[in-house]
């Protein structure tokens, strides 16, 4: 399993809530945030790199269609699993479920269920995965005494193509401002669309870590500010920010796919390398972090316009990723920041933020916070 998969998160949603994770790839074993050794490279920390990498299972090559996501055409069909669990537990089995082979977990909210404490989650396997292996350790991970009741069916590849299509929908994320999927047309057109293919990397608007930080540059942003987006995915907040009047955008990633689909995404929002610069980030986590799918030169450098290295330079910082890397690296993400400009952080839950408080306090004034289904955002003015 890839080590970014198991920092999904963009893609949970409140109804149906999807997750989907990168394919299988030649890499170490799942492990927990807790047992993951960090280590340290040139420009950026490699615990960071890895958490802002948000590619999904539709990576290159792909399989493109013109009315919908690219998807990896790894394998002609797919193992839909459908697993019964107690309500309360949902959330955490299905991440714990794609930490153990899952290529997508989504909860049916209006299963036909008898029982109000009980929910069905509809995961995606590959057929080389042990689905009684990958459901077993997944429960006992989040210490399920009983392993779930769960059933296994065989569908075609193509079916998976069109069933993801059909979950992305237009999402108005506040009076004004929709995310709309690339095939779908605008219900306002006069409003401020951001158009998105939410199958090429994470980042659809529809979690509600990735909305707190939209709705934060809906009424920060007044025009001509330069932000950078530190673990940029489908780059949302970086085209969203430009769109609602920012001068510039910068957005890091350590995935050369994530980099690839928020070139692709600001493309479609007719948004220039003038407006937006995208830059991989070197990790030694990411084997893949090279030239390659990012259509750069052979042999040319990354980092070479000094985006990594430029300090103090940003009128917003917004780094919407995981409590671990947002307490290990604040000062690396703050340092970004002019004195005085609004850091905001997010990817955390509400009873996390005592941590992030004291942890940011240090750095920030005049801090901020706003919370939405449990998840929370916290912003402040860099002293």
């Amino acid at each position: 399993m890839s080590v970014v998969s198991r920092f999904v998160k963009h893609l949970v949603s409140s109804s149906p809530r999807l997750l989907l994770r990168p394919p299988p790839s030649p890499s170490p074993p799942p492990y927990c945030p807790s047992a993951l050794s960090v280590t340290q490279t040139t420009g950026i920390p490699d615990l960071v790199a890895a958490t802002f990498s948000f590619s999904t299972a539709f990576s290159s090559p792909s399989l493109s269609s013109s009315d919908g996501p690219a998807v990896e055409p790894s394998s002609p069909s797919y193992l839909s699993v459908r697993i019964r669990c107690p309500k309360d537990v949902a959330d955490v089995l299905s991440e714990a479920l794609l930490c153990f082979g899952a290529s997508s977990a989504s909860m049916d909210e209006e299963d036909g269920s008898e029982s109000p404490d009980e929910i069905s989650i509809n995961s995606i396997f590959l057929p080389s995965e042990d689905v009684d292996a990958s459901v077993s350790n997944a429960a006992d991970s989040i210490g399920l005494k009983d392993v779930p009741v769960y059933d296994i069916e065989v569908c075609e590849q193509e079916d998976w193509v069109t069933k993801t299509q059909e979950s992305f929908h237009p999402v108005e994320v506040t009076e004004g401002l929709w995310i709309v999927p690339e095939w779908k047309t605008p219900p306002i057109i006069e409003a401020t669309n951001i158009i998105l293919n939410p199958g090429l990397a994470f980042g659809t608007g529809e979690h509600p870590t990735t909305r707190l930080c939209l709705l934060l540059l809906h009424d920060l942003i007044k025009g001509g500010e330069h932000l950078l987006d530190y673990g940029t995915g489908s780059g949302i907040l970086a085209i969203a920010a430009l769109k609602l009047g920012a001068a510039a955008a910068v957005g890091f990633d350590v995935d050369p796919q994530a980099i690839s689909s928020a070139r692709h995404n600001a493309a479609l929002n007719n948004i220039g390398s003038d407006k937006m610069q995208l830059e991989l980030v070197p990790s030694k986590l990411c084997p893949q972090t090279t030239n390659e799918g990012i259509d750069k030169d052979p042999g040319q450098t990354l980092d070479k316009q000094g985006l990594i290295s430029a300090t103090e330079k940003y009128d917003v910082v917004v780094a919407n990723i995981l409590l671990n890397p947002l307490l290990e690296w604040a000062d690396h993400i703050v340092s970004y920041a002019k004195p005085g400009a609004t850091v905001a952080v997010s990817g955390i839950l509400s009873d996390q933020l005592p941590l992030i408080r004291s942890r940011y306090s240090r750095f920030l004034e005049d801090i901020l916070v706003s919370e939405l289904d449990d998840w929370a955002c916290l912003s402040g003015r860099k002293r």
